[in-house]
C-alpha cells in the first residue's frame, strides 16, 4: 500500500496529472472538428509536465509543508522527469508549422517572467504578484494552447464559434483554479493577491459560478448550436460547480490536485460517449 501511495504521489505532485488534463481539453478541441492527432496533444502534455515541474522547484519555498517534502525527497528524480519532458517536447516542436510556433512564443516568456522577477526603472516586477493576474495567466494560456494553437496547427479558420470556444475555455479553467487558490490561501504570500486573499472565499465562489453560467451560456450564441455539445456542456458545468461550491481552505490534499484536476478526463469522456 505505501509503494501504491508513493506512486500515485509522484503521478499527482509530478504534474503528470495535470498534464493530462491539458492533453484531454487539447483532445476536445481537435475531435470537435474531427481530427485525431497526438502531436499538439502530446507536446502539450509534456511540455506542461516540463514548465510546471520548473516552476515547482524554483518556487519549492512557497509551497505547501507536505509539498515542500514532497519536492525535496523526490528533487532528483523530479529533475530527470523534467529533462525527459523537455526533450520530448523539443523534439515535437520539429513538427509544428512555423505559425503554431510563433503563438507558442508569448506563452513562453510569460512563463519566464512568471517564475523570474524583471527590472523596470529599477524596480523589481514579478507578474505573480499583480493582483488576479495569477488566474488570468493560467486561465488565457491554458484556453490558447488548448484552442487556438491546435486550430492554428491544423488550418481551421478561427471564426465566431472559434473565439466563443476560446472564451469558454478561459472561463472553464478560470473557474476550476478558484480552489487551488482556496486551498493555498493560508499559505499563498499576501503579495501574490489570489482571488480569495482579495475578495475573500465567498466571493471567489461566487466569481466562478458565474464564469461556469457564462460558460453554458455561450453555447447558444454560436453559429451552430449543437444539442449533444449544449448536454455535454450542461453536465461538466454542474459537476464542476459542485466541486467548486465544495471546496475548502482545509481541503484534502488530493481534492483539488486530483479531484479538480480530473475534470478535464471527465469532459473528454462524457465527449467520447455523448458524441
Amino acid at each position: 500500500m505505501p509503494l501504491l501511495k508513493r506512486v500515485f504521489d509522484f503521478y499527482i505532485f509530478s504534474n503528470i496529472h495535470v498534464a493530462l488534463a491539458v492533453f484531454c481539453l487539447v483532445k476536445i478541441t481537435l475531435l470537435s472538428y474531427g481530427n485525431s492527432s497526438y502531436i499538439i496533444p502530446l507536446f502539450c502534455l509534456f511540455s506542461t509536465i516540463a514548465s510546471y515541474n520548473l516552476i515547482r522547484i524554483f518556487r519549492i519555498e512557497e509551497v505547501q509543508p507536505w509539498f515542500y517534502e514532497f519536492i525535496k525527497n523526490n528533487k532528483l528524480i523530479l529533475i530527470l522527469f523534467t529533462v525527459f519532458s523537455a526533450v520530448v517536447a523539443f523534439l515535437l516542436i520539429f513538427k509544428f508549422r512555423y505559425a503554431t510556433l510563433f503563438w507558442f512564443i508569448p506563452f513562453g516568456i510569460i512563463t519566464l517572467f512568471y517564475v523570474n522577477p524583471f527590472h523596470l526603472k529599477k524596480q523589481k516586477i514579478s507578474l505573480r504578484y499583480i493582483a488576479f493576474v495569477k488566474l488570468f495567466l493560467i486561465a488565457i494560456s491554458w484556453a490558447a494552447v488548448t484552442v487556438i494553437i491546435p486550430l492554428v496547427q491544423h488550418q481551421i479558420h478561427i471564426g465566431n464559434t472559434e473565439i466563443i470556444l476560446f472564451v469558454q475555455r478561459f472561463l472553464f479553467v478560470a473557474a476550476i483554479t478558484i480552489p487551488f487558490d482556496i486551498r493555498d490561501v493560508t499559505y499563498d504570500k499576501e503579495e501574490l493577491k489570489t482571488l480569495p486573499q482579495t475578495i475573500g472565499i465567498q466571493k471567489s465562489k461566487w466569481l466562478g459560478i458565474l464564469f461556469l453560467m457564462l460558460f453554458l451560456g455561450l453555447e447558444f450564441f454560436k453559429t451552430t448550436v449543437v444539442p449533444e455539445q449544449l448536454r455535454i456542456h450542461f453536465y461538466i458545468a454542474v459537476v464542476t460547480l459542485l466541486f467548486l461550491v465544495k471546496s475548502t481552505e482545509d481541503q484534502n490534499k488530493y481534492y483539488s490536485a486530483f479531484f479538480v484536476e480530473s475534470l478535464p478526463m471527465v469532459w473528454l469522456g462524457l465527449f467520447i460517449w455523448l458524441r
